[in-house]
């Protein structure tokens, strides 16, 4: 049996949600696709706010900075792509280090330096990724805990969201994570289609609004 976690108290806010630009050679990206198609949705008596990110490491971070500062949100969710993956990609941890395969959009290609000298070597997602997961695969929707957002943007970002959370006491209560898309159908294969990927992001983000404890479920993998 699991666990059902406790629901937190309601107050007025906003919801930052984030999408990357295109990169390697794609002309679109979902994540952005995604983050688009909520913007201004409510929420529970919060207002979602969409951005795009440029994929690239140190633009991508300042700006992140810059919109959090802006909004003060009550839950940050940032979108990624990841082609190859079938599943939306709720990612348990960020990890200090970038470690590029490819040159981001302005040609940055940094090898195993950290995302911020002297952090932590790694942050926990503040989501609650175990029931947002359950609730996903409930409604049909594709979904996994993934234990891994990589070594490029993706997890430069990630890194840098739990980073900045932990150094603003005013901001400690903020629920945020990072959440990997797959492909579009036009891109390739695996893939989910669009209306798929925006049903399971509006579920997370209720989900992170509602819930304050984690489903005592598994979500480990043995590879």
């Amino acid at each position: 049996m699991v666990a059902v976690r406790s629901t937190r108290l309601k107050f007025s806010g906003k919801v930052l949600v984030t999408g990357f630009a295109p990169f390697g050679g794609d002309s679109v990206n979902p994540s952005w696709l995604v983050a688009q198609a909520l913007h201004k949705r409510q929420f529970a008596r919060r207002v979602a706010v969409a951005a795009q990110l440029p994929t690239e490491f140190v633009a991508s971070a300042q700006i992140l900075r810059s919109l959090i500062d802006r909004h003060q949100p009550e839950v940050v969710l940032c979108l990624g792509q990841a082609g190859g993956r079938a599943e939306l990609s709720l990612e348990r941890v960020a990890i200090n280090i970038n470690d590029a395969r490819i040159p981001d959009n302005v040609g940055a290609q940094p090898i195993d330096t950290p995302v911020v000298a002297g952090g932590p070597a790694a942050y926990f997602t503040k989501l609650p990724i175990k029931s947002t997961v359950q609730g996903m695969t409930s409604e049909g929707i594709a979904a996994q805990v993934s234990q891994t957002a990589g070594t490029f943007v993706c997890n430069h970002v990630f890194y840098t969201l739990m980073h900045e959370l932990a150094q603003r006491p005013a901001l400690a209560h903020t629920t945020a994570g990072f959440i990997h898309v797959p492909w579009l159908p036009q891109q390739g294969s695996p893939s989910m289609p669009l209306a798929d990927m925006v049903r399971g992001i509006r579920l997370a983000i209720h989900c992170a609004l509602e819930r304050s404890e984690d489903l005592h479920a598994t979500g480990g993998a043995l590879h």
